[in-house]
């Protein structure tokens, strides 16, 4: 069973290889790079979908389904367990969309393993450590090592959180590799004012992936079915203890009752409220970044991006739900990651070629960017 699902992640993955192979680009490291990233975010939107849908125990053993390769093998096995619970979280649709993802998850690792034996070959051309590939490469290994227990662990939800959240991790990882890749651009000296602000917007980001992160996993999307108001109320009856223990099974407090309405409404609160401070900040950034030179680009799609996961996150209330604007809230996060990623890689580059010219030390990648 390995060696076949083995061999299904490499066939996927030979896609984008060849892609970057016959292009003409003389630069095939940082077309992979992108590559690899774009598919990233792709698996990331699919990870949403798969867990938007219930699909996460779709085939209920790891890394197969019943013990084989594929759904099809399994196909009395699943169509026992549909049988005896239609409903349930195992039916042969949902069976195809959790081993999809696993087969891209594999391709893309198997990218990523490309990634750092060219990062190795083309060491002293690219005039970079490899040992960011490498890291990358172990970075994607931990992720699926917690793709593992999120269906090992019957999806708790702090366990599938750290799996979005390594995943959003890998996202980031791979833009900072391909920033590092990309020609050098001219970004206005005055951007090093901004360093502080960008990793604060980031940090704040992250806190809010979390925080929605937290949301999804533990079903409270619904938990507050109106806008601005929440069930009527502006401070309405919440349950912080239950609903922020952090180790406890799906839907049980850690006591091993069934967690109350009310615990479901404190996360739903607590994440509603940060994002007003999440969209205030990052717009203000967004306002203040556009007005320089080499920023303003970027600037203008946060700024897009933040009035698409407004109204993605605002129609998941007011219309109930929908599954394709909840997974366009997923990616949207995703596009906001990537975008504070790539501002602050050009920020900080701004900022040591400002301390350059001042006359500080520079580190030679720096300089080599800087001229």
């Amino acid at each position: 069973m390995l060696s076949q699902l083995a061999a299904i992640g490499i066939l996927i993955a030979l896609f984008p290889l060849a892609y970057v192979l016959v292009r003409g680009s003389r630069d095939k490291y940082r077309k992979l790079v992108w590559v690899t990233a774009f598919l990233t975010l792709d698996l990331i939107m699919f990870g949403s979908f798969t867990r938007l849908t219930d699909s996460g125990l779709g085939c209920p053993d790891w890394p197969g389904c019943y013990g084989h390769s594929n759904p099809h093998a399994a196909v009395e096995h699943i169509r026992a367990a549909e049988t005896a619970m239609p409903s349930g979280p195992v039916t042969w649709a949902k069976a195809w969309i959790e081993m999809i993802h696993r087969y891209f998850a594999m391709a893309v690792g198997v990218l990523i393993i490309a990634l750092m034996v060219l990062a190795w070959a083309k060491r002293r051309q690219l005039r970079q450590s490899p040992w960011f590939a490498t890291g990358v490469l172990v970075l994607v290994c931990v992720q699926g090592a917690f793709g593992a227990f999120t269906v090992t662990l019957k999806l708790q939800p702090i366990i599938v959180v750290m799996h979005l959240l390594l995943g959003m991790a890998l996202l980031a990882a791979l833009i900072w590799l391909g920033s590092r890749s990309d020609p050098p651009r001219a970004i206005a000296p005055e951007a090093a004012r901004l360093r502080w602000p960008v990793r604060l917007s980031l940090a704040l980001l992250v806190i809010q992936i979390f925080l929605g992160g937290w949301v999804s996993t533990n079903y409270a999307v619904l938990a507050c079915t109106d806008f601005p108001l929440c069930n009527g109320q502006w401070i309405p009856e919440m349950d912080f203890r239950h609903g922020f223990t952090l180790w406890r099974q799906l839907g049980m407090t850690a006591d091993g009752d069934y967690i109350p309405h009310s615990a479901l409404v404190a996360i739903h609160w607590v994440h509603r409220c940060f994002a007003v401070v999440v969209l205030g900040y990052l717009g203000w950034f967004g306002l203040r970044a556009r007005r320089l030179e080499g920023l303003s680009r970027k600037a203008n799609w946060l700024l897009a991006a933040l009035a698409l996961q407004l109204a993605t996150g605002l129609s998941n209330i007011v219309l109930d739900w929908p599954l394709v604007a909840a997974v366009a809230h997923n990616g949207g996060a995703a596009v906001l990651l990537l975008l504070l990623v790539r501002l602050n890689y050009n920020i900080g580059l701004a900022t040591r070629t400002a301390a350059i010219a001042a006359g500080a030390p520079a580190r030679p990648a720096d300089a080599a960017r800087a001229s």
